[in-house]
């Protein structure tokens, strides 16, 4: 019996430059029977073209990462979706660490990060993301979160949020299972740590978590977060 068909959801907007890298990364995974759905949400450079020369399956949503992941797993068919930051890089196993981690009774998942960049920080915040999650059992969508179609449907999909839609759709998925934590890494870029400035950019996601938890709406904390990025 073949393995689940995994399909790999990008949500992308103005990505060119990191589209080639990215896609080279993932043609193992492809050579494996991976299908890769990249879903444009108004670019403006050319990455509608790189994803097309690239065999992506390619389409088009509203912009936002919640409506766009949607609509990729909507249109996709395997059995098995993972969603993929367009400056985030897989283990080139990862479809096998897949199908394995959901071949028992967890329905999501997520790897573990390491964060690239020249910060010295970079290693303690990955490694900080890493332990908050597996005590948490909330991923972020840096960590390369994948799930079973049947836990993607179930739960509706990303909640229609501007932000904290990856904590968000974790606690709808942890009523159905506990998440598969894995190991294996996922490499995501530093950029934006090392663009804001590392210090700041912890001590605004983590304030911005808090007053998630405690219950303030994600509109009016994206207002923030535009305004102090």
């Amino acid at each position: 019996m073949p393995p689940p068909r995994l399909d790999i959801i990008i949500p992308a907007l103005d990505e060119a430059d990191q589209l080639p890298a990215l896609l080279a990364s993932l043609a193992p995974l492809r050579t494996a029977g991976a299908e890769v759905v990249l879903v444009d949400g108004g670019s403006r450079d050319a990455t509608l073209a790189i994803a097309r020369e690239g065999a992506c399956h390619c389409l088009s949503a509203p912009k936002g990462r919640a409506s766009q992941m949607n609509a990729g797993g909507e249109a996709s068919h395997g059995e098995h979706l993972l969603f993929l930051h367009a400056d985030t890089r897989l283990p080139p196993d990862a479809m096998a660490l897949v199908a394995k981690a959901l071949a028992g009774k967890r329905y999501w998942g997520r790897f573990d990060v390491r964060l690239t960049g020249r910060h010295p920080l970079l290693p303690l915040i990955g490694a900080a993301m890493n332990l908050r999650s597996r005590l948490t059992g909330i991923a972020t969508g840096d960590q390369a979160m994948f799930m079973t179609r049947e836990a993607f449907q179930a739960v509706g999909g990303f909640p229609a949020q501007p932000l904290m839609e990856d904590i968000e759709m974790s606690r709808r998925l942890k009523r159905l299972s506990p998440p598969a934590c894995l190991r294996a890494k996922a490499t995501s870029s530093g950029r934006r740590w090392e663009r804001q400035g590392a210090w700041r950019t912890m001590l605004l996601m983590w304030r911005l978590r808090w007053r998630y938890w405690r219950g303030e709406p994600a509109d009016k904390l994206a207002q923030e977060y535009r305004h102090v990025r």
